[in-house]
């Protein structure tokens, strides 16, 4: 159906938006006036008019990087119900969805080695060290899901909730949602894990893997980081709290569909500008209480199901 397409092109567009909202709502509760939550449009549109430059040291796998990342987060978005749900079957399968942005997470950091910086190996190292508990808590988390509906599909997993009701509410459903907005803000690099508003090189992460690119590929590299922390909002609206969503593709159910889309995405926007705002980056070594609460809850969120008894 054409409607899949759409609402893809629809989660694109929207990416740089909600990243400029991030912005400009935290610096409005921080007493600044901020940019407009247009800027990141202009950013883009600046950077892709640059001409990129390459360090001597870097390989082929600097240049392909980029390219990469964009087409693995795309096609993650592909698989993301967005305001219309619809089962795909195995091709929109969790499993898939985590190992594409996998693939975003490795290549990035490869490609930061590659360029023979000392802050991308350290920039690198540190997302390394993130990812061994964030990975396995995104994929329990959202296996609880699949558990409480019997799917894997993620469209599938949005309609049964939403067409069910509240009986498939369960306190699995709050531990799995509580544990992925964790590994959320772990994933896309936001306090306390990680601050993106700063460029202090003894405590960046995503952005010291980022050093060495300029002009185009930082636009590329940048954008998909935009797509992929829109990607995570969605599947945290739409694949654990799905009630609004279309089940039919009527003109009246879209466009309720969307419009409770955008409220959820705005709500999850302030919360992480909250969160934001009232605490501090958090010391790298501290890191691992914060995701391994997270990947407990996961873990309780499997548990729990099956000592329900639910069906």
């Amino acid at each position: 159906m054409i409607l899949e397409p759409l609402q893809t092109l629809l989660l694109l567009a929207l990416a740089p938006l909600v990243t400029g909202m991030i912005r400009t709502f935290k610096a409005r509760m921080q007493g600044r006036k901020g940019p407009s939550i247009f800027q990141p449009y202009r950013d883009l549109h600046k950077l892709f008019y640059k001409s990129s430059v390459v360090s001597k040291d870097a390989s082929w796998v600097s240049t392909i990087t980029p390219y990469i990342c964009i087409s693995a987060v795309t096609i993650a978005a592909l698989l993301v119900p967005v305001i219309y749900a619809r089962a795909y079957g195995f091709i929109g399968d969790l499993i898939l969805l985590v190992y594409l942005l996998a693939v975003v997470k490795f290549f990035t950091a490869l490609a930061a080695l590659d360029a023979g910086s000392t802050f991308g190996g350290m920039g690198s190292s540190r997302e390394m060290f993130i990812s061994s508990i964030v990975e396995p808590t995104m994929l329990l988390s959202i296996f609880a899901m699949a558990l409480v509906t019997g799917t894997t599909d993620l469209g599938g997993i949005s309609r049964q909730v939403a067409s069910t009701g509240l009986e498939l509410v369960e306190p699995s459903l709050f531990l799995a949602a509580a544990a992925f907005f964790i590994a959320t803000l772990a994933e896309n690099s936001r306090v306390p894990v990680d601050n993106p508003a700063t460029h202090l090189e003894l405590t960046m992460i995503h952005e010291a893997m980022m050093l060495e690119y300029s002009g185009k590929r930082l636009a590329l590299m940048e954008y998909s980081s935009m797509v992929k922390l829109l990607i995570f909002l969605t599947l945290l609206a739409n694949v654990f709290f799905p009630w609004g969503i279309a089940l039919t593709a009527s003109p009246v159910e879209l466009f309720v569909g969307l419009v409770v889309y955008l409220i959820k995405i705005v709500c999850l926007v302030l919360v992480i500008v909250l969160i934001e705002s009232s605490m501090a980056k958090s010391r790298l070594f501290r890191l691992p209480n914060l995701l391994t609460v997270a990947f407990t809850l996961s873990l309780l969120a499997v548990v729990s199901h099956y000592i329900l008894g639910v069906a």
